[in-house]
Parts: C-alpha cells; structure tokens; sequence
C-alpha cells in the first residue's frame, strides 16, 4: 500500500477525528480510502449517465416519458 503524508483544513481534520472516535472507522486512514471509493464509484456513475446521454443524443428520439427518464436516472445514480 501506497504511503502518503497529506494536511487537512482544522475543520477536516476535527471532523475526521470525530469519526474515528465514535468508532465508525479504525483510523483517518480508513476513513479517507473510504472516501475516495465513494469518489471513485459516483465518478464510475456520472460516466455511465454521460454515456448513455450521449448515445441517446445520437440515436434520435426517445418514446419515454420524461418522469421515466428522470426516475431511471436517479435508480442509476442512487444504486
């Protein structure tokens, strides 16, 4: 595993303390691996939306209601 030594803001840092503390994580460590995870998979998620925009964009029209539309792309977004 990679080591990195990075600074946070004092309200970042309380906060990351605090979650420790209440035991929800082990250490800040875990805690900001987590984070990024979380990053990394709604990332993973806007690019799957932006995808298929894009590809509905290029295939023209759509016969689906809008509150379909939206309610799928907040099923895709939520997990």
């Amino acid at each position: 595993m990679a080591r990195q030594s990075i600074s946070f803001t004092e309200p970042n840092d309380k906060w990351l303390k605090a979650q420790v503390k209440s035991k929800e994580y082990a250490s800040k460590s875990e805690l900001v691996n987590d984070l990024i995870r979380q990053a990394r998979q709604q990332q993973q998620q806007i690019d799957l939306v932006r995808m298929r925009l894009d590809k509905a964009e290029k295939s023209g029209f759509t016969t689906s209601r809008k509150e379909q539309i939206l309610a799928e792309s907040k099923s895709l977004l939520n997990g």
